[in-house]
């Protein structure tokens, strides 16, 4: 009788899960689930209407940053500063893509040195920057998620 109840013991110890409600178990395999995700990554980049949704992700990654580009070629193109002396410098734009595929500037950073000898350029580029399209959001498991990026852009008017 003795070891029957030993061998009672023993399982009862190792079968600690048998009890736990049906909620922990599923709130448990949920955070299991949620910790294996990798957030720092889409499943698909934003799209543009010119890029296929078919394709690779790299595909879509490129067709979005050659179009981004393009965008922004089109944008700064003609923008012409006067300046005294030579500039060799980079900024940055940080701009979001909402869950909706909205653009939105968030931060345009420059070094105090190119604001004093441009200092109207983060107010130029801002009024161009506001008329940003709309594209299709990135997806993470099939949801639209709001993705960061952040843009250089090189000025350089040395010769």
């Amino acid at each position: 009788m003795r070891k029957f109840w030993y061998l009672y013991l023993l399982w009862f110890l190792t079968s600690c899960n048998y009890f736990q409600s049906q909620e922990k178990q599923t709130n448990q395999l949920i955070n299991d689930k949620l910790l294996a995700i990798d957030w720092n990554d889409v499943d698909t980049y934003p799209l543009f209407e010119n890029c296929d949704e078919s394709v690779t992700k790299q595909a879509q990654k490129e067709c979005f940053q050659e179009t981004m580009l393009n965008y922004f070629y089109s944008a700064f193109g003609d923008m012409e500063f006067e300046v005294e002396k030579d500039i060799n410098d980079t900024l940055y734009i940080d701009f979001l893509i909402d869950e909706h595929g909205f653009m939105t500037v968030l931060e345009i950073q420059e070094k105090d040195n190119l604001k004093k000898v441009v200092p109207e350029l983060t107010q130029e580029l801002s009024q161009r920057l506001n008329n940003l399209t709309t594209v299709a959001p990135a997806l993470k498991r099939g949801t639209p998620v709001s993705i960061k990026f952040r843009l250089p852009i090189v000025l350089n008017t040395t010769d």
